[in-house]
C-alpha cells in the first residue's frame, strides 16, 4: 500500500478552514469582532506569503477554546462543519479520495490548521489518518496550546517521519497533494508530488523544474 497524503486547505477543501474558523467565531459573537478578525487576517496574509509565525498563530488560534466551556464549543464547531465545511468539500475532492482507497493506499491529512478544527473534518471525510497540531486538553478544558512539533512546513516532514515509524510506513509510491508553497519540502520528499491549484510561488517552482 502506498501513502497517499493531502493537505487539506485549498486542496481537499475549496477555501481555508483555518481562516474560516476564525471568521466563524467573528459572526457568532464569541470574539471581539474588530480585533479578531483583522488579526485572523493578517496571520492568513502571512500563511499565503510565506512568512508564518506558526508558534504565533497557534496561539492566537487557540485562545478562543479557553474562554468558553468545552461542551459549548463542541456545539459550535458542529455548527461551522455543517454551515462552513461541508459546501468546501468538491465531489472532485470526493473522487480523487475513493481513487485512492479503490487502490488499497494508505490516505494521510498532514495541515497546519489545529486539530480541534480538522479532526472532525478528516473523519468527515473518512480519512483516518491525520497529522494536524494537537490541542491539549487538561482536566477536560483546552489550555490554549498545543502539543508537539506543528506541521507547518519542514514540520510536516518531521510529523510524517515520526508517524511512519509508529504506522510501520514507508515513503515509496507516495503522492502528496497541496496548493501551497509552504509544503514544498515534503512535496520534494514524496514520489509523486501534485500540484493542486497552486498558489503564484507553487506554481511558478512547478514550472520551472519537476517538483
Amino acid at each position: 500500500m502506498a501513502l497517499a497524503i493531502f493537505d487539506l486547505d485549498h486542496t481537499l477543501l475549496s477555501g481555508d478552514s483555518d481562516h474560516a474558523w476564525g471568521q466563524f467565531l467573528v459572526d457568532r459573537g464569541l470574539v471581539d469582532p474588530e480585533v479578531h478578525q483583522r488579526r485572523n487576517d493578517h496571520f492568513y496574509e502571512q500563511y499565503k506569503a510565506g512568512s508564518l509565525d506558526i508558534h504565533e498563530y497557534l496561539e492566537f488560534a487557540m485562545r478562543p477554546l479557553t474562554e468558553y466551556d468545552a461542551d459549548h464549543m463542541h456545539a459550535e464547531r458542529d455548527i461551522f462543519l455543517n454551515d462552513r465545511i461541508e459546501p468546501l468539500v468538491s465531489q472532485k475532492a470526493r473522487n480523487l479520495i475513493r481513487h485512492h482507497e479503490e487502490r488499497g493506499d494508505t490516505l494521510l491529512i498532514i495541515t497546519a490548521t489545529n486539530g480541534f478544527v480538522t479532526y472532525p473534518i478528516a473523519e468527515r471525510l473518512g480519512i483516518a489518518h491525520i497529522i494536524a497540531p494537537h490541542p491539549e486538553v487538561i482536566d477536560g478544558r483546552y489550555t490554549g496550546k498545543t502539543v508537539g512539533i506543528p506541521s507547518f512546513q519542514v514540520g510536516k516532514v518531521t510529523r510524517l517521519k515520526r508517524w511512519m515509524e509508529e504506522h510501520q510506513h514507508d515513503m515509496q509510491g507516495s503522492y502528496f497533494y497541496s496548493d501551497s508553497h509552504n509544503d514544498l519540502p515534503l512535496l520534494r520528499l514524496v514520489d509523486h508530488p501534485v500540484a493542486v491549484d497552486p498558489d503564484p510561488t507553487l506554481q511558478a517552482e512547478a514550472e520551472a523544474a519537476p517538483l
